[in-house]
């Protein structure tokens, strides 16, 4: 909802787009410090904790802020918050699965994102409504107030070895040194383009969606929301059912669904724009929108459990939230900049559109290395040249 709040104040989609750049730049390097500090032992919950405090210093800024400094402080905070929290909360998800296979974790972890977004979205719409939108950063902090709470009566599971028998296990053979990245880097820019759409969902979409297509005529801000909120609300329908079972199917078909039904909603947004009638693509494009979003969350986080081995998940984690970083800091500076120029998101959704389907091959080529307990017998399998049980 934050573009919305700050286009209603005559900021451009330049300005809105270089602000949430700036926060995600910032987000980069605070990730690869928490993926370093949890590979050496740093509890999952001590992360989140301070994630807490920096939301709710970035709402109090946000909900007073009518600058564009005011703006950028409050998502600076926003970024930093963001890159303390997403390493932690993934890498958490396998260490408290126990003996359940971790990508049923993160299918039920991807369901309960997807419930709080569209939740959040849905009050957002109604803020809209009543013209008092920037209530969704009181709501925001009430809800990491309430996460903050309850991560201190419940601490979240860590299973990890002791100190002693961490370093000796995170002492890899040779051969592991050099090239346990190169097998992720796959799964890394399938993951860059899947969150470019979702950060350009976030930056761009709402903005498009007010000003309206070549021919498409624009919403008022409810309608915009309430669009939004749909897709939301669609998500949360989708996520369980479409995880559960991409769960028990492999990590490349779950992206290559994922990237599929991205293309095909960027075509329908694209098109959108050509027509008086653009409205109804934008709302049929809803529900693609939504298929990509429930394949990818939870198949992209166990794609990167499946190829890292476990002494580097920490940093193998921070990798992965760097791509919504990387896409955040790029992608609403590009949809900024084309909204500006030409008006409307034709061009921004037909090229996103393409993209993904360049990105298809690399999708159905992954293989698995690892289980979720870090097994290395798939990584002698995939060594030798077979998928292995997990790659059948």
């Amino acid at each position: 909802m934050t573009p919305m709040v700050f286009h209603a104040i005559d900021f451009s989609a330049s300005q809105v787009g270089s602000g949430l750049a700036l926060s995600a730049l910032v987000g980069t390097v605070v990730r690869l410090l928490s993926g370093a500090l949890l590979d050496r032992g740093l509890s999952c919950s001590w992360p989140i904790r301070f994630t807490t405090i920096l939301a709710v210093l970035a709402d109090i800024t946000l909900f007073r802020a009518d600058s564009y400094g005011g703006f950028v402080a409050g998502e600076i905070l926003l970024g930093s918050a963001a890159g303390l929290y997403w390493p932690a909360i993934e890498l958490a998800v396998p260490l408290s699965c126990g003996a359940v296979p971790s990508g049923r974790g993160y299918a039920l972890v991807r369901s309960s994102d997807a419930l709080g977004f569209g939740i959040g979205a849905l009050i957002g719409s109604l803020c809209a409504w009543l013209g008092t939108l920037r209530l969704i950063y009181g709501v925001e902090a009430i809800c990491m107030i309430a996460v903050l709470v309850l991560i201190s009566l419940n601490p979240l599971l860590d299973e990890r070895s002791s100190t002693a028998e961490a370093r000796q296990r995170q002492t890899p053979e040779p051969r592991l040194k050099p090239t346990w990245l190169l097998p992720l880097l796959p799964v890394l820019a399938i993951s860059i383009m899947a969150t470019g759409i979702l950060s350009l969902e976030q930056s761009a979409l709402p903005i498009d969606l007010v000003r309206g297509g070549l021919e498409r005529p624009g919403l008022s801000e409810t309608s915009s929301g309430g669009l939004i909120a749909l897709q939301l609300s669609l998500l949360v329908i989708l996520q369980w059912p479409v995880g559960r079972w991409l769960a028990e199917r492999s990590v490349g078909f779950g992206l290559g669904l994922s990237l599929s039904s991205f293309s095909l909603a960027c075509l329908l947004l694209g098109v959108s724009a050509l027509t008086s009638s653009g409205t109804t693509l934008v709302v049929l494009a809803l529900l693609p929108m939504a298929l990509a979003q429930a394949a990818f969350l939870p198949t992209a986080t166990e794609a990167v459990i499946e190829e890292t081995p476990p002494q580097h998940r920490g940093f193998a984690m921070a990798l992965f939230s760097q791509c919504f970083a990387i896409s955040a800091v790029v992608a609403p500076l590009l949809g900024g900049a084309l909204l500006d120029q030409q008006g409307h998101g034709l061009l921004l959704w037909l090229g996103m559109a393409v993209a993904c389907l360049a990105m298809l091959p690399t999708a159905y080529q992954l293989r698995p290395r690892f289980d979720s307990s870090g097994s290395r017998e798939h990584l002698v399998d995939a060594v030798a040249g077979n998928p292995g049980p997990l790659g059948g």
